[in-house]
């Protein structure tokens, strides 16, 4: 039961620090209460992430690793200069190293909670396996995603402005073949602090819906079947 209520502040104290955090993002801010993220936030959200690998692999079939986001922003090309993330990310991928690897997402922020799927980024010969994966089979993905009840995400890469070259301007499923990534989500249950098993049981929860897509991707995207 602890841990179920560790989760629950870990909750609390982001969507309270990430809300100052809103209004206060510089460095002179943040320091002094770095060691209270830490201690309160990052590690919970660590210990959160190691527990819900194991549920997720049980759950896909296929070993995953998970990632806690880093609170500090890369701003290297970034016209927004400030430092620090206001939110706690989470994504949980399998441990292969193949070209395409979907994952679960999970975000938390003054808005709510979140819970994703999907590819989180495509370069090079992944996003060319991932197009011609639009193009046999754009059908059926379209079907499959919209029966997930979740919606497209607009994280991550900006999508191209024009379908890309081979596939014509008028193709069936030009929306998706000009994305660089495919990402799902929908908030989390409101009742989620409800729940028997905690934030890990509402979390998991609400992957099933994703597992015919996750189907439809390992078999097309990372066994190439």
């Amino acid at each position: 039961m602890a841990q179920v209520d560790g989760f629950t502040q870990m909750i609390d104290d982001s969507t309270a620090f990430f809300a100052e955090l809103a209004q206060n993002n510089s460095k002179d801010w943040f320091d002094p209460r770095k060691d209270h993220y830490t201690r309160a936030i990052k590690k919970p959200a660590e210990l959160f992430s190691e527990l819900m690998a194991e549920e997720l692999s049980k759950l896909l079939g296929r070993s995953m690793k998970g990632k806690v986001f880093r609170i500090y922003r890369d701003v290297r090309f970034s016209k927004d200069k400030t430092p620090y993330n206001t939110h706690l990310h989470m994504l949980w991928s399998g441990t292969g190293d193949g070209p395409c690897n979907p994952g679960v997402f999970f975000a938390a922020d003054t808005d709510g909670l979140w819970v994703g799927y999907g590819l989180p980024g495509l370069k090079g010969d992944a996003l060319t396996r991932f197009r011609a994966f639009i193009d046999a089979k754009g059908a059926a993905l379209a079907e499959t995603l919209a029966a997930t009840g979740m919606t497209l995400s607009t994280w991550g890469p900006e999508p191209l402005k024009r379908v890309p070259a081979p596939y014509p301007p008028d193709h069936p499923q030009a929306d998706l073949l000009k994305r660089k990534n495919l990402v799902i989500g929908a908030p989390l249950a409101s009742d989620w602090r409800d729940h028997s098993n905690g934030l890990i049981g509402a979390v998991l929860d609400a992957v099933p819906v994703t597992l015919p897509l996750d189907r439809l991707f390992v078999r097309h995207l990372m066994e190439g079947a």
